[in-house]
């Protein structure tokens, strides 16, 4: 056994008031189990099988800070009305001896009006081709409503019995939307030079610090780099962590890429076109067609490695001198252990967990292929845009046609 197998993955690690007892996350991935926009029990069996399955903290992924900024039907919105629910699971969660977790954020111009109930609102007036719609730039009363957004869903989180919040900051979400020149054209005191792009930033993590208090955790989800030429590099990028870390962060877990622009940058892996197409309403038969047609175009393959964001990220653990969480294709024991040994003191995993609940418990057994099958067809993540994510090798309802694409994607395994 390497060091790291014996004395870092399965020891605890302090975080602002918490203590995680060992060194995994279940990352913030989207998991389509919010109907309505509230938590389902389908949410509450998932997370507590995660929990039960061996992991530190389990993150409750993306709820929307306000009704402007759902981006999916099926996801949480923070609000009263939900608390309840959400302290059901969190106890659920406490009670599987895991620590829980909330990924708070606002995805400004990638909406529809359909979801987010108006004309979806970015950091500059512009077009989204993925619903696709219109985007009207925010004015500053409605940004300054939406930084309060941000410290009311941090205090209903600890209402409901969370350890810590997730501030969604990468992506091309609101926060990267303001941060990156691709999205960010405005001539005020929030476009501009970098210092002027981070100024929304900076309005919502003095928001969010006030909230928190020391109750409760704060990590920040943000780019090492956009992942596309016009977008943040990662000197840009570095400069932002530096500042979250001046503003109050936590932990920062480090990301790439701008779902509306370089998708697959994110997960990497081919667009699964099939699973998108295959489970979305008839209704939406125009977008069906054009996804077949222009899908590959629009988000073009990348090639899947494990610990795809690694070498990036160690510039950010040479650059800052606080905990960072390392999130990206962290699917084996020995990619962990790279992690662990590169420095980062924790790791999130999504696919791995999605797979597998058990993934955890099953490395401290000392089972290391664990997962090494997962054949990154993403076909999980085509699923989640209009049911729940699922792999496809558990997946009740996928088609004989759908499972041979996957196969034939994964070499037949």
């Amino acid at each position: 056994m390497s060091a790291s197998e014996n004395n870092t993955l399965f020891t605890p690690f302090k975080v602002g008031p918490i203590e995680l007892k060992n060194r995994t996350i279940r990352s913030a991935a989207f998991e389509g189990m919010c109907p309505g926009n509230h938590p389902s029990k389908e949410l509450f069996d998932y997370h507590t099988a995660v929990a039960r399955g061996g992991v530190g903290m389990t993150t409750v992924a993306y709820a929307s800070v306000s009704q402007s900024g759902l981006s999916f039907e099926r996801q949480l919105w923070m609000r009263e009305e939900i608390v309840p629910e959400l302290k059901e699971l969190t106890d659920a969660i406490h009670k599987e001896g895991a620590l829980a977790s909330i990924q708070l954020g606002h995805c400004g111009n990638m909406s529809h009006r359909s979801t987010c109930k108006c004309t979806p609102r970015g950091a500059s007036l512009g077009i989204n081709i993925y619903s696709p719609t219109f985007v009207r730039k925010l004015n500053k009363p409605e940004i300054e409503q939406i930084v309060k957004d941000y410290g009311n869903a941090v205090r209903l989180a600890k209402k409901a019995g969370f350890d810590a919040v997730e501030i969604h900051a990468g992506h091309g979400y609101l926060i990267s939307q303001f941060l990156s020149p691709y999205t960010n054209h405005r001539h005020d005191e929030f476009g501009g030079t970098m210092e002027k792009r981070m100024h929304f930033m900076e309005m919502v993590m003095k928001e969010v610090t006030a909230a928190a208090g020391d109750d409760i955790a704060i990590f920040v989800k943000t780019n090492t780099r956009d992942g596309f030429r016009g977008g943040l590099e990662v000197d840009d990028c570095i400069k932002v962590a530096k500042r979250l870390q001046e503003l109050g962060a936590q932990a920062l877990v480090l990301t790439g890429g701008f779902v509306s622009r370089a998708p697959m940058y994110v997960m990497g892996g081919a667009f699964p076109v099939r699973a998108i197409t295959h489970y979305m309403p008839m209704k939406q038969w125009w977008l069906k067609i054009a996804i077949r047609i222009f899908g590959k175009m629009m988000a073009p393959t990348v090639k899947f490695k494990e610990n795809y964001f690694l070498e990036d990220s160690k510039k950010f653990r040479a650059a800052l001198d606080m905990p960072l969480v390392y999130v990206g294709g962290a699917v084996s024991r020995k990619g962990i252990d790279e992690v662990l040994d590169a420095g980062f003191e924790m790791v999130q995993m999504g696919r791995a967990l999605i797979r597998d609940t058990d993934f955890v418990n099953k490395l401290k057994d000392g089972d290391k292929s664990v997962c090494s099958e997962c054949e990154h067809v993403n076909f999980c993540v085509g699923r989640m845009y209009t049911l729940s994510m699922q792999c496809h090798t558990k997946c009740e309802d996928i088609t004989p046609a759908l499972e041979k694409v996957c196969q034939r994607k994964s070499g037949g395994r």
